[in-house]
């Protein structure tokens, strides 16, 4: 049996922490998502389901009734998104979608419910993937004791994960998502995860089957990470990539700006510098040398009185990935197109999500007249370049 690829969205960007939210915003977007890009497809759904709503969904009878809504309106389950563990859009999120972290039991618990969750939604023979936190926020730095819970958690994991495909030959894969800031915010950390602490504590063999990456392309990209690089390191380590999430974020230019756009892009940007999410920002200069900000906030603090002049900055905030530019500010579109330019060399790489999640504090101007639309117009957009990239 052939492997399905999938390519859809991730739901995370729907406001709702339970099982009655998430069931109508299916109903109300992905439908609507669905109906502009043709109703006789089906439709990838990355699924985020808070911890209160994974663990309702287990509860007799719900997860039956849930799998039948998916299957009647055609929205495929191909992959979870097991980062955000409580409220993902309270009004301020910021260092709380770190909690809990991989040493605490509530994380196991949690993506083991979405484990069980997830085999029953699949088609038989179907794969599945389920992104998730790197551990934790990188600050504090976690004691040895909390670095050898978090080891037995995800060694856990794999028993479990290996258990399940034992009993019912469903192949699941739980993939750690490196992010800028965390414990794991580079290629690098996540390779010294593996080879220092995990295969050293457990079978090799059975840790690369059952967990992998999650590859954030904007994530890579704040950290000034070269994709192609990314991706033959990860090879090399042999290490596999069991999602890819399609994603950009803002990049300011600072030497192709005269002193008078310096200022001005200084003001566009401080638009984005909004309470909900982190929105972490790096700063490289014409020699490499990177600055590292917490929150854009304190970049924008730091530079107000003197703008810089050949620094490029990167800002984790996802940005619709159909832009390129927009006032005196950039995305890091680009980078999707080196992502995609080497697609081709790992057939392997099957699960696909845009994850374009800040639709809701994105400024008014950027914004599509629904919700749906602008979904729509990401997914659209990122197949036709994958169809490009395939056929090159």
């Amino acid at each position: 049996m052939t492997i399905q690829s999938w390519t859809g969205y991730c739901t995370n960007v729907h406001a709702g922490a339970t099982l009655e939210q998430t069931e109508n915003n299916l109903k109300t977007h992905a439908a609507r998502v669905q109906e502009i890009l043709g109703r006789d497809q089906p439709l990838g759904v990355g699924l985020w389901l808070s911890a209160s709503t994974a663990q309702s969904l287990i509860e007799p009878g719900k997860l039956d009734a849930f799998a039948e809504l998916l299957r009647a309106n055609k929205w495929i389950p191909y992959t979870f998104n097991g980062f955000p563990f409580g409220d993902f859009h309270k009004s301020v999120v910021k260092h709380d979608v770190y909690l809990p972290t991989w040493w605490q039991p509530e994380r196991l618990a949690y993506t083991k419910n979405l484990v069980t969750i997830l085999d029953r939604l699949l088609s038989p023979g179907e794969e599945g993937s389920i992104s998730t936190m790197p551990i934790a926020w990188g600050t504090p730095v976690p004691t040895e004791e909390q670095w050898s819970l978090a080891v037995q958690n995800l060694l856990n994991l794999v028993d479990h994960l290996h258990a399940l495909e034992q009993q019912t030959g469903r192949l699941i894969y739980v993939c750690i998502e490196p992010e800028p800031g965390c414990l794991l915010d580079t290629t690098e950390d996540v390779i010294q995860l593996f080879q220092t602490r995990l295969f050293p504590a457990g079978d090799p063999e059975r840790i690369r089957r059952y967990l992998r990456v999650c590859h954030d392309i904007c994530h890579a990209a704040v950290m000034f990470e070269d994709q192609s690089t990314v991706l033959q390191k990860y090879a090399d380590a042999g290490i596999a990539i069991g999602k890819v999430q399609i994603s950009s974020a803002i990049e300011i230019r600072f030497a192709d700006l005269s002193a008078e756009e310096r200022q001005a892009v200084l003001n566009e940007v401080s638009l984005f510098a909004e309470d909900r999410y982190l929105h972490q920002t790096t700063a490289r200069d014409a020699a490499g040398n990177v600055r590292f900000y917490e929150d854009l906030p304190y970049a924008l603090n730091e530079v107000a009185a003197n703008p810089p002049q050949d620094e490029t900055w990167r800002i984790h905030f996802h940005m619709p990935i159909y832009l390129d530019q927009f006032g005196l500010l950039r995305t890091t579109q680009a980078r999707i197109y080196d992502f995609l330019s080497e697609i081709k060399q790992f057939p392997e790489i099957r699960h696909f999500e845009v994850e374009t999640y800040a639709w809701s504090v994105v400024p008014e101007d950027l914004r599509q007249s629904e919700l749906a639309a602008g979904i729509a117009q990401e997914i659209h957009w990122l197949r036709q370049q994958m169809t490009r990239s395939t056929l090159a």
